[in-house]
């Protein structure tokens, strides 16, 4: 079998379909609407919708032009890019932002094989029409052995789906990204004929102007930028390395960005939409709320234990919770095969045979993602260092830019592409001053959080699942691994590079 490094998307609708896999994701239907819900004021969550649309085009949008300028550029994946673009003394860079992204994979396909579990039991069983019957199904999924199977079932999905390279994940999202926006469209025309929807869609987009004066508001809207379109994981570097010369970035960049939120909005108005018309008639606005801030265990509290009863309680729901349930598998595996992509990327770079590094990358993938299949708290503490270290891994990106020199990188592999807008000199101020300020900032916010309100009285303790310190002793294994690695790694793929390029 081939390594298919010299592979590329065969068209740009192609190419933009699968990058919009990677950011249209369970963070779009799952998370946004929960994050809109708990940065609503009294009068609604426009407010937030408002902030969250500045960081779209002040950190995602940047982030996302730098990885397909970059993947394109340096045409291997992330660390072999780092090495050609920032300089080989940097390679533990680009192996730090693989490494995050790896480590989200383990756990994101156990959350895939949830979403694939319980669009077959919306399918097979009855919907519960009450909390304890749902919470009791939950319950007992989790205390099972699906979780594990789930998860072993959707990663060796991923590794069929790209086995033959980007050729055959593009015919996948060809497919999985025009079902899921059909989905979503579909069901938010039904939610704009249930009764009483109209007051939610209202509160989702009333804005309360006050809550702008309070900087939670600000930083959780970049964190839902950060961890929501997919900037600055490497992913979208990644396939960048496979497209076309002839397609320029700036324009590819803004569709995904703008294309990612627009679903994220839409899961929104679906979400308060069906929320407010079922629970409106029994509670008051501030009890529907609570109800959509409440996380519950691993944050599945809306997904998996409210919204199967809420669809048993609307004509047709058990045709709608299969469609959202399909949705959000769709949305799940659609992220999930780019992350594991990713990895076997970086192995190909290193010279390893694509059919070995893809069996490698799916077994320790199911091996190391087991412990979240089993254990909600193992999943959480993953969900949150790694979630965390996203921020690292934007500032990386940013650096790799920094580092070439932005004014330049952006002559060479940005601007002055047929048929393409220019990122112009706006994009190296945003790129070298104003994204490694706001990564910064994230990543003080978040670690203050995890001192003084998640894990206060023991922020030292790394096996406290949300403390300074099991942030700081995960994050540090791999960078001193990989820094001590830096010289090896680097030589190695440019070795494999030259190679390639001599033989062809």
């Amino acid at each position: 079998m081939t390594n298919h490094t010299d592979q590329r998307f065969s068209s740009r609708m192609g190419m933009i379909l699968c990058v919009l896999g990677i950011a249209v994701g369970t963070g779009n239907i799952w998370r946004f609407p929960r994050i809109a819900a708990q940065n609503a004021g009294d009068d609604g969550a426009g407010a937030f919708l408002v902030a969250w649309l500045v960081f779209l085009f002040v950190w995602s949008v940047p982030l996302i032009i730098a990885e397909y300028a970059l993947g394109r550029k340096g045409r291997m994946g992330v660390v072999g890019t780092f090495a050609k673009i920032a300089g080989e003394k940097f390679a533990w860079m680009g192996a730090f932002v693989g490494f995050v992204a790896t480590a989200i994979m383990f756990y994101y396909s156990v959350v895939a094989g949830w979403c694939v579990y319980y669009l077959i039991q919306m399918t097979i069983q009855p919907l519960p029409l009450s909390t304890e019957a749902a919470q009791s199904a939950w319950d007992g999924f989790q205390s099972s052995g699906f979780p594990v199977a789930f998860h072993a079932l959707v990663m060796g999905l991923g590794a069929l789906v790209i086995w033959k390279g980007i050729r055959s994940i593009e015919r996948a999202n060809k497919i999985l990204i025009p079902a899921l926006l059909f989905i979503v469209l579909l069901s938010l025309a039904r939610t704009l004929t249930l009764d009483g929807a109209s007051e939610g869609i209202r509160f989702l987009f009333t804005p309360d102007w006050a809550t702008l004066a309070k900087p939670r508001i600000w930083l959780e809207a970049l964190t839902q930028n950060a961890w929501d379109t997919g900037a600055g994981w490497g992913l979208i570097l990644t396939y960048g390395a496979y497209m076309q010369s002839r397609h320029g970035v700036v324009k590819n960049a803004i569709i995904t960005g703008v294309g990612n939120n627009t679903v994220s909005l839409l899961a929104a108005i679906i979400i308060f939409g069906t929320v407010f018309a079922i629970l409106g008639a029994q509670m008051s606005k501030s009890e529907v709320l609570d109800i959509m801030k409440t996380s519950g265990p691993a944050a599945t509290g809306l997904t998996f234990i409210w919204m199967p009863q809420l669809f048993a309680k609307m004509p047709a729901g058990n045709l709608f919770a299969v469609l959202f349930f399909l949705g959000l598998s769709f949305a799940a595996f659609s992220s999930l095969i780019s992350m594991i992509e990713l990895t076997t990327r970086i192995l190909v770079d290193f010279g390893v045979s694509r059919k070995q590094a893809i069996l490698g990358v799916c077994i320790v993938g199911f091996s190391m993602g087991v412990p979240s299949a089993i254990n909600l708290d193992f999943f959480a503490n993953q969900d949150f260092v790694w979630g965390v270290a996203l921020m690292v891994s934007g500032a990386f990106v940013a650096f790799a830019v920094i580092r070439h020199g932005a004014a330049r990188f952006r002559a060479e592999a940005i601007d002055n592409q047929p048929d393409d807008w220019n990122a112009g000199p706006l994009w190296d101020r945003l790129i070298s001053y104003v994204i490694p300020l706001l990564a910064a900032v994230l990543l003080g916010w978040w670690l203050y959080q995890a001192a003084a309100v998640y894990a206060p009285d023991r922020w030292y303790d790394p096996f406290n699942p949300f403390s300074v310190m099991t942030c700081l002793v995960q994050w540090a294994i791999p960078l001193v691994v990989f820094i001590l690695l830096n010289r090896r790694m680097a030589r190695r793929v440019q070795k494999v590079s030259d190679r390639a390029t001599g033989s062809t």
